[in-house]
């Protein structure tokens, strides 16, 4: 069993496209562009712009289903779990977005299996939805709907080490915590800029290839030092 758990962001990494914004754009209500002009300008947090965009989604469970049948997934992604089952590194889901659309794509690609962190989507009215967050903390200074630096200290430990996978901003903090990170998009920048131990890539086939010298070593050495101890994830 190898001491790498391996924690993989969703939207824009394993899928291709933002589940979210593909649904924002398909049935928004008017007003979900004005939350998401406020919080790339940083006036809100992630959680505060995807509650206030999930109540404006305007569609029935059925339309919700057909949208998402329609997702695409990274097509390396299987040979990327497949070979992190072979060298005894669990992979987990790790994301911002909405489980029950994260839930249904990797049930319809046969990954319902990996272990999912994420929102709740909730239903609450023949064309009314709501999100939860079972997964904040009130110490997450990205006021993020998931706390993923909570989560991710949850596979951490002084001989457990984590490899996050993710691609944007929500990625930012724990790839700061992360014993090394596989960057995509956005997130490359970040860690150049901030230093942090990463390979960049395009996708799922580039990380294929990387993980023989992870296992081996060769990527990174000891594990980082155990930082301070962060706070349980709480309801909202």
């Amino acid at each position: 069993m190898s001491d790498w758990t391996l924690l993989c962001d969703f939207d824009g990494t394993i899928s291709v496209e933002d589940t979210t914004d593909t649904l924002l754009e398909r049935f928004g209500q008017p007003g979900w562009e004005k939350l998401e002009d406020d919080w790339k300008a940083g006036r809100i947090g992630s959680r505060e712009c995807m509650a206030g965009q999930v109540a404006l989604l305007d569609m029935s469970r059925d339309e919700l289903d057909r949208h998402l049948t329609e997702r695409a997934i990274d097509p390396g992604f299987a040979a990327f779990v497949a070979s992190a089952k072979e060298h005894g590194m669990p992979v987990e889901i790790l994301s911002d977005g909405l489980d029950y659309a994260i839930h249904f794509i990797l049930r319809h690609y046969d990954f319902d299996y990996l272990p999912v962190t994420a929102n709740r989507l909730e239903e609450v009215g023949e064309r009314e939805w709501r999100l939860g967050f079972p997964n904040a903390s009130p110490m997450c200074r990205a006021k993020s709907g998931t706390c993923k630096c909570t989560a991710a200290a949850r596979a951490q430990g002084p001989r457990r080490r984590v490899l996050m996978v993710g691609d944007g901003a929500s990625d930012y903090c724990v790839a700061e915590a992360a014993d090394f990170v596989f960057a995509k998009g956005k997130l490359v920048d970040h860690c150049r800029a901030k230093k942090i131990p990463h390979a960049p890539i395009k996708d799922f086939a580039e990380a294929l290839a990387l993980l023989p010298a992870l296992v081996s070593g060769k990527l990174v050495g000891t594990p980082r030092a155990a930082a301070a101890p962060l706070p349980n994830a709480v309801s909202a």
